[in-house]
């Protein structure tokens, strides 16, 4: 066996989904749920910042372990990591603003910076972030590194234009679904990079779900339709399960194998 065969039998099946709209839905809806509930778990349950962050931090690093051992794409696990690192950098952001003191100002550009290192670390290594090509656990950790860093950065600048710049949830849903609009139509009309184009996207569904979960849940007196934590991540969390079953009968987004 020549050494490029070799190294084609050590690949994996590619562990990311096919970018459908099945995909943008689930996406935006985790983020909805990341939002809600480390709020529900945090307040309601009465677990607090630390403690919901241990215990979210303990799933994430179980489920993260079965998503890094298995070698293609398992809808339910994959998704799985994906709510629980949303939930994750919700969380992140939550404890260095409320018990650090730390501006949302401060660490939307820190995470903003800690993203650009993460992918300049991944083309460094890789000469690619598509993510048609995550066939490898070094990639793989690439790419998980860089998600948890657009949820934090997610988060901290929908807060940041929700609550410190007053535009209100509503407005701020309006406005980060604008971006992706945008987005869309430089890659569809104008023929954007595909890469650069997902990427900017997926930065910018985190703080458009961030701000739905915050308009959907909080009471009207603050903004919001005042569904509450509970009934909001529920709705959001049936919805994802639903798709998620879906995807694993009909297998529509799966990617199929790299070489």
């Amino acid at each position: 066996m020549n050494t490029r065969t070799r190294e084609n039998a050590m690949k994996m099946l590619n562990k990311v989904p096919e970018v459908t709209l099945y995909f943008w839905m689930i996406k935006i809806m985790a983020t909805t749920v990341g939002e809600t509930a480390a709020d529900f778990i945090s307040t309601n349950l009465h677990f607090g910042l630390i403690g919901t962050s241990v215990v979210m931090g303990a799933l994430l690093a179980a489920f993260l372990f079965m998503q890094l051992r298995t070698r293609q794409y398992v809808p339910w696990l994959y998704w799985m990591v994906v709510v629980l690192i949303s939930i994750a950098g919700t969380l992140i952001t939550d404890n260095l603003v409320d018990n650090f003191g730390v501006a949302l100002e401060t660490t939307a550009i820190a995470f903003g910076l800690a993203l650009l290192a993460a992918f300049a670390a991944w083309y460094a290594s890789e000469k690619t972030l598509s993510i048609h090509t995550i066939f490898t656990t070094r990639r793989e950790l690439f790419y998980w590194a860089a998600i948890l860093f657009t949820f934090a950065l997610g988060t901290a600048s929908g807060d940041l234009a929700a609550e410190s710049l007053q535009l209100g949830y509503a407005n701020s849903t309006l406005i980060f679904g604008a971006l992706i609009g945008v987005v869309s139509i430089a890659y569809y009309v104008f023929k954007a990079n595909a890469v650069l184009a997902f990427w900017i996207a997926y930065i910018l569904t985190r703080p458009l779900g961030a701000s739905l979960g915050d308009y959907l849940s909080q009471p009207v007196a603050n903004g919001g339709l005042g569904l509450g934590a509970t009934a909001t991540s529920m709705i959001f969390l049936a919805a994802i399960l639903s798709l998620v079953i879906y995807l694993t009968v009909t297998r529509k987004d799966e990617q199929g194998q790299i070489t």
